[in-house]
């Protein structure tokens, strides 16, 4: 019998090892528990897998996702719905994510196919930029108009240190677009040198009154300093630029949200050196420049807006402001 067993072409099945079953676990169920005493929340801040949540009964509380939502990814802005731990130490779990009302993302490059939601369920999305120290960055703010109306939201721009430069020519190159502009100065009779003047903070309150926005910006351009006179305690780092490369120096290192005094949220997020689209299509590019639609109409039929039979050239003239616009959308395009 043994060199029987030894042999694989002389076994037969009373030869195979049958693995005892496991009688004492419970039978697996495809039935999901219900969680019909479920909480339902805001998702404040997200690290690491923790998730910070403001419930509506105003309690803020730490959680972490429930194994039956699988791959799901939880974002700031979020609806959710949680089960509170057994006792005060343990953290709540979330255990239902309602459907997103809109998805603000981005990609690392223009080329990078993984999109990245930023936040989800905002309505309004505040480009913050400066004046000046460090200069504007034109290209970036068309890129974040794209993002901003290929996910719906309604864009506002913030243009901070006013007191340093007239931002005229800044106001005037999105003038015809209808993007709402507040402009902030520094209040230089307070302790404070880098405070927002009171009147033009009472401007800023007014355009996210009753919104949920999303702050956007890249870095050094004042947006922590904003949020903390926003929201009293809010206690968001400040940083200074770079006097080499004339660059701000990254001080929030993940979105939070933030409830406002009057009503309303802000979202503040990491400052950002670079916005890709590459999940945005030509056409979502080309509805973000309105004020060049109006020359489409003599281009020829699959015109790319880049070859010298295109009328943009001839509908933008020798303005400036037209022309720099022009060349942000073919460089957009390009990239697409």
């Amino acid at each position: 019998m043994t060199p029987a067993r030894r042999d694989p072409r002389r076994w037969d099945e009373d030869d195979v090892r049958v693995r005892p079953s496991r009688s004492k676990s419970r039978p697996r169920s495809k039935d999901r528990p219900q969680h019909l005493d479920a909480v339902h929340a805001f998702v404040t801040s997200v690290d690491r897998g923790r998730f910070g949540l403001r419930a509506d009964d105003g309690r803020e509380l730490a959680a972490v996702k429930a194994r039956e939502l699988g791959r799901k990814g939880v974002v700031v802005g979020d609806s959710v719905w949680f089960m509170a731990g057994s006792s005060d130490d343990d953290l709540a779990r979330i255990v239902r994510l309602d459907p997103r009302r809109t998805i603000l993302r981005r990609t690392a490059e223009d080329t990078d196919p993984v999109e990245r939601v930023i936040v989800a369920n905002a309505d309004q999305l505040a480009i913050v930029t400066s004046i000046i120290d460090p200069e504007p960055r034109p290209r970036l703010i068309d890129r974040t108009l794209v993002a901003a109306y290929e996910a719906g939201l309604r864009p506002v721009l913030i243009v901070t240190k006013c007191d340093l430069a007239d931002p005229a020519g800044l106001l005037d190159a999105y003038a015809a677009l209808d993007v709402e502009a507040v402009t902030v100065s520094r209040d230089d009779t307070g302790d404070d040198s880098k405070s927002p003047h009171p009147a033009d903070l009472n401007s800023v309150r007014a355009a996210l009154r009753d919104h949920v926005t999303v702050l956007v910006g890249h870095s050094g351009v004042g947006k922590s300093t904003l949020v903390n006179a926003l929201v009293p305690g809010a206690d968001r780092a400040t940083g200074s630029v770079n006097e080499v490369t004339g660059r701000g120096r990254h001080t929030s290192t993940s979105a939070v949200a933030l409830t406002l005094p009057d009503s309303g949220w802000i979202i503040d997020t990491p400052g950002v050196r670079s916005f890709g689209l590459a999940h945005v299509s030509p056409d979502a590019v080309l509805r973000a420049f309105d004020d060049l639609a109006p020359g489409l109409d003599d281009c020829p039929r699959g015109c790319t807006h880049d070859e010298p039979a295109c009328s943009l050239d001839d509908f933008v003239g020798d303005d400036p402001n037209a022309r720099a616009r022009l060349d942000s959308l073919r460089r957009l395009l390009a990239s697409r």
